[in-house]
């Protein structure tokens, strides 16, 4: 990977915060989904957001990036709260089943990395040479050199999860948020997924929250969990929630986890 396209962030500037959950609580007009909930990300976490079925982590990560509001509660982003928040190519979030592209709608690759730009208003001079040479230093930087052309439903959902982390980075972000990115993806693939976003974690600083079923695959590069059960069980470093009561509940309650030593 090229250590150009993603400007790399000063190791001491790992401790800044990101994004501050403060006493957020959550419902849809009906019983809480989230519970006083007081997170807060910082500067290259990687950060794994696990539960049960139906315990809130893709309310919370929608709270997050500002799609829901919550009934109490702040949420800032970069100290700012996120009412004011303005520079919003800074952060880059990939829904649930992002990759369902309609077979009757032909897209290609290109196309769906350029419009991350537009639609952030990330673009330079409205110069189409830039547009191409960005295009072109992202899909090398998900190792899918030469596929801007392809279309996107030609693809294989492994190389589609690689495009739309390619769109996300387009825009130069700071922090990027996924919310069950690998669902419907074979173990292997998962692991090459996971392994590009901690490329993009350990030698980038890109500050990254998943939500996740794949606990098992993503433990080797994360260094901070969030467990969440309607209220936030666990929030703390990789190596400590392996010794957590938290953890041990999982197990119980037959989460399939493998843990992998760091």
């Amino acid at each position: 990977m090229d250590s150009k396209i993603i400007e790399t962030q000063d190791g001491s500037d790992k401790k800044k915060e990101v994004i501050r959950v403060e006493s957020v609580y959550f419902s849809y007009d009906g019983p809480l989904i989230l519970e006083d909930i007081n997170l807060t990300l910082h500067r290259a976490d990687f950060l794994a957001i696990i539960g049960p079925n139906g315990s809130g982590k893709t309310t919370l990560l929608k709270i997050m990036v500002g799609l829901l509001k919550p009934q109490a509660g702040q949420v800032f982003l970069f100290g700012q709260r996120i009412e004011e928040f303005e520079d919003w190519y800074k952060v880059a979030y990939i829904q649930q089943n992002a990759t369902h592209f309609e077979s009757k709608f032909p897209i290609t690759v290109e196309e769906v990395i350029t419009s991350s730009l537009y639609a952030s208003r990330r673009i330079k001079g409205n110069h189409a040479g830039w547009r191409k040479e960005r295009v072109e230093q992202v899909l090398d930087l998900v190792d899918l050199a030469g596929y801007q052309k392809r279309l996107m439903t030609t693809l294989s959902g492994g190389q589609q999860q690689r495009i739309l982390i390619a769109r996300a980075l387009a825009t130069e972000p700071e922090v990027m948020l996924l919310d069950e990115p690998t669902t419907g993806i074979d173990h292997q693939t998962q692991e090459n997924f996971y392994d590009l976003l901690g490329e993009l974690n350990h030698d980038y600083g890109l500050t990254i929250a998943v939500v996740t079923h794949d606990y098992g695959v993503v433990n080797k590069h994360i260094n901070q969990v969030a467990c969440l059960n309607r209220k936030l069980i666990y929030h703390g470093r990789h190596e400590e929630f392996c010794q957590s009561a938290a953890f041990k509940e999982l197990l119980a309650d037959g989460q399939h986890l493998v843990i992998h030593q760091h």
